[in-house]
């Protein structure tokens, strides 16, 4: 058995991994690193709040979905084409963002994007069972999220990095650059998968193929899942703990951007993420098969509990400096109103760049080099009195500047550090639920059973973002909300060390049926 795990893999596994590489661009620079923090610009204040409820919506429509959806792919012929509808989708609406500047298009093309994207990986992920074997499934598995990693992280994403600090994070092709180049991968890499991967388990098609009968199969799998103790305590366990795990993807980047940290070092941050996921993906699935899944699934959620900790303290321990820094600026502003009005200069562009640049001199207590920097043309009138703001600071705004100053560093520090702590667990920990699930159940029915698998993950990725958004929205302050995250993390954990009998009867008799 060991030899078969360790031997090299074959063509059909190549291409079932190499969808990995294709897609997982979308969760880089879509999801999680490059287009929230454009989303939240477009979108102003809020923006953190409104992408936290699209994101909301995208999965819950998917989760609705997901079990009907597995229990028609379960036939023969249909898993194929059900994948490759949403890869479409996703892809297409994707490419939808681009064209658009109204924050409020960009949020449907995302929720769109979104199901497109999950849709096409709840097909993917139970085509697991058709490309490989039991023994195999933990290395095949690992490798495609380590891969995932490599194609998200390496060459389009660091093209889309690149462009952006090149032109500007503001310049309007560098963003649209990375959301068409997001498109464009994903569907080029997709190419192997559509050729070599078929569904070898199915459920050959009967006279009865309509809705009711759809209804009641997906009722049977519900009702063998609930009746089978072990694997209804997992599946609890990953609905939990897979709801932080989404939510630390999708709001780690508008979380930062809200707090004031600097947009192209949160993305260098999450490359960080990406390149350190590679080895530690593969290195987890190794771990797992020393000390069990089970175990190796516990230790990435106290990882995951302690990220959350030194989030809520990282955003909890700026907010104050923030908002006092905010306070001083907006007294000054006040104060030159006249000054400061988009009717008082030539353009709107002319402006934004005053803006800019009397922020920057407020912050860098450097008037000339931030105007010169930002290449600032009003009126010379009103560069004396910019100047003569930014030099006119009382003791307490100087104090509060500093303070910001320093805190933003610290933070950003903190920034840095979560990004590498969750490279070390954020492929091990879904690759190996993925193996997991896909070793327990009947392979002819792998779809019907991942669209609970799920349903399960995305009612829980609901429940995360909502619950950061309502209680940031509540509260005024956004650390407050990934409290909520420390508590999904620890309810799975307990779960997982308290139906620990019943999950390790299950791994000794699904072993036993490999056998």
């Amino acid at each position: 058995m060991k030899k078969n795990a360790d031997k090299r893999f074959t063509k059909k596994e190549w291409s079932w991994i190499m969808y990995d590489w294709a897609n997982s661009v979308y969760a880089t620079n879509i999801m999680a690193a490059i287009f929230p923090t454009i989303f939240v610009a477009f979108a102003g204040d809020a923006g953190d709040q409104w992408w936290g409820y699209g994101t909301s919506i995208a999965t819950f429509l998917i989760a609705l979905m997901a079990p009907v959806l597995g229990a028609i792919a379960d036939f023969k012929g249909m898993k194929k084409k059900l994948f490759t509808v949403f890869m479409v989708l996703g892809i297409l609406f994707t490419a939808l963002i681009a064209v658009t500047n109204d924050w409020r298009i960009m949020l449907v093309g995302y929720i769109v994007s979104r199901i497109g994207f999950s849709g096409s990986n709840l097909f993917y992920d139970s085509f697991l069972t058709d490309v490989t074997s039991n023994e195999r499934m933990d290395k095949v598995s690992s490798w495609g999220y380590a891969m995932g990693y490599i194609g998200g992280s390496t060459i389009p994403f660091v093209i889309s990095i690149v462009v952006l600090l090149v032109m500007g994070y503001s310049s309007p092709f560098a963003q649209k650059f990375s959301v068409v180049i997001t498109s464009v991968w994903w569907l080029l890499f997709s190419i192997p998968f559509m050729k070599n991967v078929k569904q070898e388990h199915y459920i050959e098609k009967t006279a009865d193929n309509s809705l009711r009968h759809t209804f009641r199969n997906m009722l049977h799998t519900a009702v063998d899942i609930f009746h089978n103790k072990g694997l209804f305590i997992f599946v609890l366990a990953y609905f939990f703990y897979i709801d932080g795990v989404g939510t630390v993807i999708s709001v780690s980047t508008a979380y930062g951007s809200v707090l004031g940290l600097g947009s192209v070092g949160m993305i260098l941050a999450l490359l960080v993420t990406q390149i350190v996921a590679v080895p530690c993906s593969i290195i987890f699935s190794r771990i797992a098969q020393k000390v069990t899944a089970r175990k190796a699934l516990i230790g990435a959620i106290l990882v995951y509990t302690f990220i959350c900790i030194v989030g809520f303290y990282m955003g909890f321990s700026l907010e104050p400096h923030q908002a006092a820094y905010e306070t001083a600026l907006e007294s000054k502003f006040s104060v030159q109103a006249e000054v400061l009005a988009p009717e008082s200069v030539e353009s709107l562009e002319a402006y934004n760049a005053l803006v800019t640049a009397y922020e920057d001199a407020f912050l860098q207590k450097d008037t000339a080099a931030a105007l010169e920097a930002v290449a600032v043309s009003p009126e010379a009138e009103e560069q004396g009195v910019l100047k003569a703001l930014a030099l006119s600071f009382a003791a307490e705004e100087i104090t509060a500047i500093e303070s910001f100053k320093n805190a933003i560093s610290f933070s950003s520090t903190l920034f840095w550090c979560m990004a590498f702590m969750v490279g070390t667990v954020q492929g091990g920990i879904q690759a190996v639920s993925r193996s997991y699930f896909s070793k327990l159940v009947p392979k002819d029915r792998s779809n019907e059973y991942f669209g609970f698998f799920d349903i399960f993950g995305k009612f829980a990725s609901v429940i995360g973002p909502v619950l950061y958004s309502f209680v940031g929205g509540l509260t005024g302050r956004s650390s407050l909300g990934v409290l909520g995250l420390i508590i999904l993390f620890l309810v799975g954990l307990v779960i997982l060390i308290g139906g620990r009998k019943h999950l390790e009867a299950l791994e000794q008799t699904a072993g036993a049926a490999a056998e």
